[in-house]
């Protein structure tokens, strides 16, 4: 355990410029695909796709980092956590340009395919990285990394609508934005710790004692329930960009103007949970935050489904959102730092397991709308926060 002198004491110029070059890995993760997506209703009429085939192809991201997302804990051993998010960034960047060369639904959804299977590389491995810079810290700086992410997606998103609006050529754009990333990659590689990402462990951990995964009982008991936390985190966080909208329209009559504001308050609410996670974390400990998110995350939603108005609406996503800010963070750096396993292993199945609920939340929430009604099935996103809260324990630091 950590002494109140040693939280406070200033990090090391090393930790410094290593969070620094980690927030920019985020950044850029955060920001590449996000250029794209302003794009996509451009690249549909273009390549003459119906919506199912738009689908389809946006649909070969999660599908790729399901099928390789393993990957990234033999790829982490083999390379450094810090090498491996560089390298596995820069295939991102390579794969971004491809978006816009596509000239037909296959040429589109093996780019996507690739960008997906990068990105979950690339997610374990800055992570693992940043778990680093924080055991040099000793204090909680995962948040903000995350908080980094978020605003770089919001910033991506922005710059692709003003190119688009604009008329910039698909290709200039996404290739600008590929070159320029690239070096910034190159740059921010050469400030990362150097050493095994055993060095900071306390625990005995570590990453160096042969190439096979071998997983204690207790330890596997945690991952699994870690993974279901992260899997309902990531259920929660997806309901807004994939629900919102439709809710306000279909079950409120809402604008189109008013039916986009769920989402904006989810995004805003969970940046700036982000921005204070760290020092909230530090100041009350992981599990009583993990506990409150919970109950925010699943309480937001359900004040809004009980008093369904515009206005309610979007203050219970925007509650839910900052609900659920902390929760994807935290649980990663639980994930990291369980004892007898391998930080990037860790990180590894866990974000696996986290990113089926990207994919299973959707249609099991549409089939219930189907069978029953939308505000009858986002309930299922209440309890998804109600069993965090149960869950959070697992949140807990082991050394």
């Amino acid at each position: 355990m950590s002494t109140s002198a040693e939280k406070t004491a200033a990090p090391p110029p090393e930790a410094r410029r290593a969070r620094v070059a980690v927030s920019t890995l985020f950044f850029v993760n955060g920001f590449t695909y996000t250029n794209a997506v302003p794009w996509l209703p451009v690249i549909k009429d273009r390549l003459e796709l119906s919506n199912a085939e738009l689908g389809l192809a946006i649909a070969a991201m999660p599908t790729g980092a399901i099928l390789t997302g393993m990957l990234a804990g033999p790829l982490i051993h083999w390379f450094g956590s810090g090498r491996a998010a560089v390298g596995t960034s820069l295939v991102s960047l390579g794969a971004l340009p491809f978006i816009a060369l596509a000239q037909n639904w296959w040429m589109l959804a093996a780019a996507l395919f690739v960008l997906g299977s990068a990105d979950a590389w690339t997610d374990s491995a800055q992570n693992s990285h940043g778990l680093r810079v924080q055991r040099r810290y000793r204090r909680s700086i995962i948040n903000t990394f995350h908080a980094v992410w978020s605003l770089a997606a919001v910033a991506g998103g922005l710059l692709g609508a003003a190119m688009a609006g604009l008329g910039v050529p698909l290709l200039w754009h996404l290739g600008a934005v590929s070159a320029v990333l690239l070096v910034v990659n190159l740059v921010v590689s050469q400030m990362l710790l150097p050493g095994p990402d055993s060095s900071e462990r306390e625990d005995g951990t570590s990453g160096e004692d042969g190439r096979r995964l071998r997983v204690p009982g207790r330890a596997l008991v945690l991952l699994v329930g870690l993974g279901v936390l992260l899997m309902f985190a990531g259920g929660i966080e997806d309901s807004a960009a994939s629900w919102g909208a439709v809710y306000m329209t279909s079950e409120l009559d809402a604008s189109l103007f008013l039916a986009a504001l769920p989402f904006v308050a989810c995004q805003a609410m969970m940046t700036l949970g982000r921005l204070a996670g760290d020092r909230v974390t530090d100041r009350f400990g992981a599990v009583a935050v993990g506990r409150a998110s919970g109950l925010l995350a699943g309480g937001g939603i359900a004040f809004a489904l009980l008093l369904p108005h515009p206005v309610t609406t979007v203050i219970g996503f925007g509650v839910m959102g900052l609900g659920v800010a902390t929760l994807f963070p935290l649980t990663l750096a639980a994930a990291g730092n369980v004892p007898g396993v391998r930080t990037g292993d860790g990180v590894t199945v866990v974000g696996w397991l986290g990113r089926a609920g990207f994919l299973g939340f959707p249609p099991l929430i549409g089939l219930l709308a189907d069978s029953f009604s939308l505000g009858a099935a986002l309930w299922v996103i209440s309890g998804a926060g109600v069993t965090a809260f149960l869950l959070a324990a697992a949140l807990r630091p082991r050394g």
